[in-house]
């Protein structure tokens, strides 16, 4: 019952999929892009990335799904963003509200860029070890910063609903309650070990190995690090060497450019 399940829920996930027209990149001819764009809501399923959880999104052999965590941080996520758009990809940031209140425009840019922006909580707290009341009321601070930064209001529900746990400290009683409230939570198939202190090439070599060997999917980096806004540009340019295709992800109802 659980396989026929979850081959219910990707076939749903890939029915709203679409292809994105790969229009020219802007001064470079030869640029990874982005192949689609996959829309997901918290029903196909309520959580992603097998680093977690059972299921992942539904995506095809050498797909990745670029996610950047912690941000927007001044110097580094600016950089981030501008490898990007030279390769005319398109990524999801889970932003942290309280950096969100300090680097307000750099939030908005994210948005106006065409990526989609997800959230990381107020604070960053590990979750699952303070009082649920205090981990609720964090997570809902951290959705109402950002969707006040970047649409000047908040509801009750945020206008993005992803979210990704800080650390992955999730427990079952939050999981059931971003589940309850429409929010569909990530978490990854793999990451680059970037808060470590390794050097941007050590970082590239540690993520095309893990994109070789699992194939592609969720990659979780941080656009806080600098090693990570110096790798990055390494990595897309050999994603399209090697044959990779970037997925764009968003929420049922998000624009998109």
């Amino acid at each position: 019952m659980i396989v026929k399940c979850a081959a219910a829920a990707a076939a749903l996930a890939i029915a709203a999929s679409t292809a994105r027209a790969q229009l020219p990149c802007p001064g470079n001819a030869d640029a990874l892009g982005t192949v689609r764009v996959l829309r997901v809501d918290a029903a196909t399923p309520p959580r992603l990335g097998r680093k977690q959880f059972p299921q992942t999104l539904p995506l095809a052999p050498r797909e990745v799904v670029l996610t950047f965590d912690d941000g927007p941080r001044d110097v580094t996520t600016a950089r981030v963003l501008d490898a990007l758009a030279h390769e005319c990809v398109h990524a999801s940031f889970f932003l942290i509200g309280r950096n969100t209140l300090a680097q307000a425009a750099l939030a908005r840019r994210i948005l106006n860029e065409g990526h989609t922006v997800a959230h990381h909580s107020f604070s960053h707290p590990l979750l699952a070890r303070i009082a649920p009341s205090a981990a609720k009321a964090d997570i809902d601070r951290g959705f109402a910063t950002v969707d006040e930064a970047l649409y000047g209001r908040a509801e009750h529900a945020p206008t993005t609903p992803f979210f990704r746990f800080p650390g992955f400290a999730s427990s079952p009683l939050l999981l059931e309650w971003l589940e309850q409230r429409g929010i569909t939570v990530f978490g990854a198939d793999l990451w680059v070990d970037d808060w470590n202190p390794i050097s941007p090439q050590q970082e590239l070599a540690l993520a095309l190995g893990r994109i070789e060997a699992n194939q592609g999917g969720i990659v979780l980096l941080h656009d806080s690090k600098a090693r990570t806004a110096a790798m990055l540009p390494d990595l897309l340019r050999a994603l399209k060497v090697r044959g990779y295709r970037v997925v764009h992800v968003v929420s049922p109802t998000q624009d998109v450019k």
